[in-house]
């Protein structure tokens, strides 16, 4: 696949069709993001793939801590702690696209609380991957995990294969960890979804918007 294509044609698959995706298939999308650039090649990525019943004791386990009301926990802050503009607006126009891609009316908070939760059912993918960190790592390293994290996910256009970065997937780490032994010395920084999309539901026929190369470009000749 072209490249230009596999970044632009990259979208966020919010609905999977009920095919596995071989490990033959997920080795290769690994083994080609394992070459993505790293600061004095320290490779900082740990990878757990998630699928059959761990992943949905994972799933089920993010439901009954949502259900008991237990605020999330994440290792880190993913957003700002308070919202300003242009972020702001962008974030409530994503948001608008994405309701209505689903036909959820802004009013209607019990489908928008059931469609939040499918963030933890993985939207049905039937792999998910978990990308963790060592904690004695510095803000470069993460600067690392997003360039394989964004290798994997191009890689995975090569196989017709979809996927959908989830930082809800992180909103409780030490569930994760404790059910995938992992230490607690690793932060977790994401899970992706990953999957063969089905392109006949709408939500996976929209298109978030971007701004243009001059909005954010300065030209210091």
């Amino acid at each position: 696949m072209n490249i230009n294509d596999a970044i632009k044609d990259r979208i966020s698959v919010r609905a999977y069709l009920d095919k596995a995706v071989s490990k033959d298939t997920l080795t290769q999308i690994l083994d080609t993001a394992r070459w993505a650039p790293s600061g004095t090649n320290t490779q900082p990525w740990k990878i757990v793939v998630v699928q059959g019943e761990t992943k949905q004791a994972i799933s089920d386990a993010f439901l009954d801590a949502h259900n008991k009301g237990i605020k999330p926990n994440p290792d880190y802050l993913y957003y700002p702690e308070e919202w300003v503009n242009p972020y702001k607006a962008r974030r409530f126009q994503c948001g608008m696209d994405l309701y209505k891609a689903l036909d959820i009316g802004r009013e209607d908070k019990e489908k928008r609380v059931k469609a939040s939760l499918d963030n933890y059912r993985f939207f049905g993918a039937p792999v998910s991957l978990f990308f963790f960190i060592d904690k004695i790592m510095g803000k470069g390293s993460w600067f690392d995990m997003g360039m394989f994290y964004q290798s994997v996910m191009l890689a995975a256009r090569e196989h017709e294969l979809g996927s959908c970065p989830q930082a809800s997937t992180s909103d409780y780490p030490d569930i994760v960890r404790d059910i995938l032994n992992v230490p607690n010395n690793f932060d977790l920084m994401c899970g992706l979804s990953l999957g063969y999309p089905d392109d006949s539901k709408p939500v996976n026929q929209y298109r978030t918007r971007r701004d243009d190369v001059e909005s954010f470009t300065t030209w210091a000749d």
